[in-house]
């Protein structure tokens, strides 16, 4: 028997369910992310940090949990919500069930949520804040806390879940390049893409100077995925106009996309639901290829889609646009070796489509 739970979100609307994973109570900002699978990837990847994710997919846990696919050393959700957990979790290599796992790491969660009609609430209100409790009985109690608890905007969170000490992870086979990656919440799979280019990543902690960054004798940089609010990032922002001053190639990932935005000149602001799952279809404007990419954000940059800019840094222009909603998805700059996007190549788990553009950061260090 499953202990009863409840939901409530900061506009009062309340789900009642039952306990997965631990007892207790959380907050953090209710998201709705529509992979069908990676759901071990998704828990342990740190910009998700303080954010409740609601699955779309009805059934999770069914592959149980192993000890290759987290990309990070822990869980960062700050909760989760559930339809139909499995019974059983049944994989050749599975170590474990995802509901002991949560329990194990302290993670509250519901399950038997409606998750079809809260997401259909959070696409129709926007993401928001959200308490869910076990202890809590009292829809009304539970959403004062949630109304005292912080919201996203104006969150500056890359300290929370950056190394503490930096690290290297070495190419694979002959050694071609050094880059220096800073982490804002990297995931695991990034060093791995560019290793197995023959690239030996440094990944350093966000509070990092460039002096930090290029004493490594980096051939280029890489600003990682990571949470919170880009607007609070200024001294990541300094560091990438400081790279981009030395002229030293750089590639930016999803929350560093946003960084290499505002080092740009250009403004961020928060979309009303964000994008979180395995299949938006992104443009690609370079070749006119259309892929379907992994994404988890809830900023966005605000770049002019069909006008080319002249920046501090020299032109830049919009290279990649979400067919869904018109949202920028990447930059490049004509003048400085320097591009981002604003989703997730590494993708892991999620489709491949994007991985080419660890090779085009590839082929920007050749001709730097």
């Amino acid at each position: 028997m499953r202990k009863p739970a409840i939901l409530v979100l900061e506009d009062g609307r309340a789900f009642h369910g039952e306990a997965y994973g631990a007892e207790g109570e959380t907050f953090g900002e209710a998201v709705f992310t529509t992979g069908m699978t990676g759901y071990q990837e998704t828990l342990t990847d740190p910009s998700y940090h303080r954010q409740v994710v609601v699955q779309t997919a009805p059934h999770i846990g069914n592959t149980g949990v192993n000890g290759e696919d987290d990309e990070s050393g822990r869980i960062w959700v700050a909760g989760y919500v559930v339809r139909d957990p499995a019974r059983i979790g049944s994989n050749w290599r599975a170590t474990g069930g995802l509901e002991e796992r949560l329990a194990a790491e302290g993670i509250v969660g519901i399950s038997g949520v409606d998750t079809r009609a809260l997401t259909r609430h959070l696409r129709e209100r926007g993401a928001m804040r959200v308490g869910v409790s076990t202890v809590e009985t009292d829809p009304v109690a539970l959403r004062e806390r949630v109304l005292a608890a912080p919201e996203m905007v104006g969150a500056d969170l890359s300290a929370e879940v950056t190394t503490p000490e930096a690290y290297t992870v070495k190419a694979d086979g002959a050694h071609r390049y050094t880059v220096a990656a800073l982490d804002l919440g990297i995931k695991r799979n990034v060093p791995r893409r560019l290793a197995a280019r023959g690239v030996t990543t440094h990944v350093l902690p966000a509070a990092s100077t460039v002096d930090d960054l290029l004493g490594l004798g980096a051939d280029a940089v890489f600003f990682s995925p990571g949470p919170g609010d880009p607007a609070t990032a200024d001294h990541a922002v300094g560091l990438a106009r400081e790279v981009m001053r030395r002229r030293v190639p750089l590639f930016g990932i999803c929350f560093g996309s946003q960084i290499l935005g505002r080092a740009l000149g250009f403004g961020t602001y928060k979309l009303r639901y964000g994008h979180r799952g395995i299949n938006q279809p992104v443009l690609d404007r370079t070749t006119g290829k259309v892929e379907v990419t992994s994404h988890n954000h809830g900023f966005a940059v605000d770049a002019p889609r069909e006008a080319t800019v002249d920046t501090e840094f020299g032109r830049v222009e919009v290279s990649h646009v979400c067919l869904n909603d018109d949202v920028v998805e990447g930059l490049r700059a004509l003048d400085v070796p320097a591009f981002t996007v604003q989703y997730h190549p590494e993708a892991a788990a999620g489709t491949h489509d994007a991985d080419y553009l660890f090779d085009r950061f590839v082929e920007l260090t050749e001709n730097a």
